[in-house]
């Protein structure tokens, strides 16, 4: 595969939830990025300032950055458990992608309650995401009641949406069923998002498994994780989907100068040849 860096992107919890964003666009441009996630709360958030849509637009011109992919909409939406926070995120995200041309966008089951009906909730929310040009990747979670890519790849096959795929985060994949055969045998087309990282094979036992994948992830090739397999498990299934760098480092937030560097020496060193 030729090199192609255009198809990486700088997941947004690689820094701090509210990090500066023009020091964020900095920063992935800095290090090689040419396209961001962002967090739907924190774009609200730049909204209420005034500072979104205008000033958002003229940083990213000013830096070369764009947005790719917008993080996460919650319990499958407004269809789902999600409740108001879903319904202000989807609304968001939507806002998004027809202002700043973002096409991906991030959504996990419930932790709290079981969803009824996944599958029309998840099916429901594509109809309404397909209106704003946006693909859906439904991430598996250990910590809700969607745990692993099979019953993942369950709803999204039966839901039968064109614009709705997987998110295969590689953390969520060791820490929970860590086949990489499952991973392999998944159509190409099903994969809408990857997100890479590394970590520790086996868990800090004084920590829950939300904290220390939200807090405790290191740069790829920096830990345990195959990562290698991992990515040769990916290609073999044909995806073209992006691959997010989604390196949670409350530890590295600190010095986001240091972390950047090494998050992007990380991913190079394992994406020089990426799907284009």
């Amino acid at each position: 595969m030729e090199r192609y860096r255009a198809n990486v992107v700088l997941s947004h919890f690689s820094l701090s939830r509210l990090h500066p964003i023009e020091d964020r666009l900095r920063l992935a441009a800095q290090h090689g990025f040419r396209s961001i996630g962002i967090y739907l709360g924190h774009y609200i958030e730049m909204e209420r300032s005034g500072f979104a849509p205008h000033g958002l637009h003229d940083l990213l011109q000013q830096y070369g950055v764009s947005i790719r992919e917008l993080e996460v909409v919650a319990g499958l939406g407004r269809d789902g458990v999600g409740g108001d926070k879903a319904v202000a995120y989807e609304a968001a995200a939507f806002r998004v992608a027809d202002a700043f041309g973002a096409t991906y966008m991030q959504v996990i089951a419930s932790q709290d309650e079981p969803i009824a009906n996944p599958v029309r909730a998840f099916g429901a929310l594509c109809d309404r995401a397909a209106d704003h040009g946006l693909s859906l990747g439904f991430e598996f979670l250990p910590f809700t009641d969607v745990r692993d890519i099979v019953h993942a790849r369950q709803i999204v096959e039966d839901a039968g949406r064109s614009n709705g795929g997987l998110c295969v985060d590689i953390w969520h994949h060791t820490r929970g069923l860590n086949s990489l055969a499952e991973i392999a045998a998944t159509p190409g087309e099903l994969i809408s998002g990857i997100q890479l990282s590394d970590g520790p094979l086996l868990p800090d036992s004084t920590l829950d498994y939300k904290t220390d994948c939200l807090a405790y992830r290191v740069p790829p090739g920096d830990g345990e994780f195959d990562v290698a397999g991992f990515l040769d498990a990916i290609r073999a299934t044909g995806t073209t989907a992006s691959v997010s760098l989604e390196v949670c480092n409350a530890v590295g937030w600190q010095n986001a100068d240091d972390h950047m560097a090494a998050v992007a020496g990380g991913t190079w060193r394992f994406l020089d040849d990426v799907p284009n």
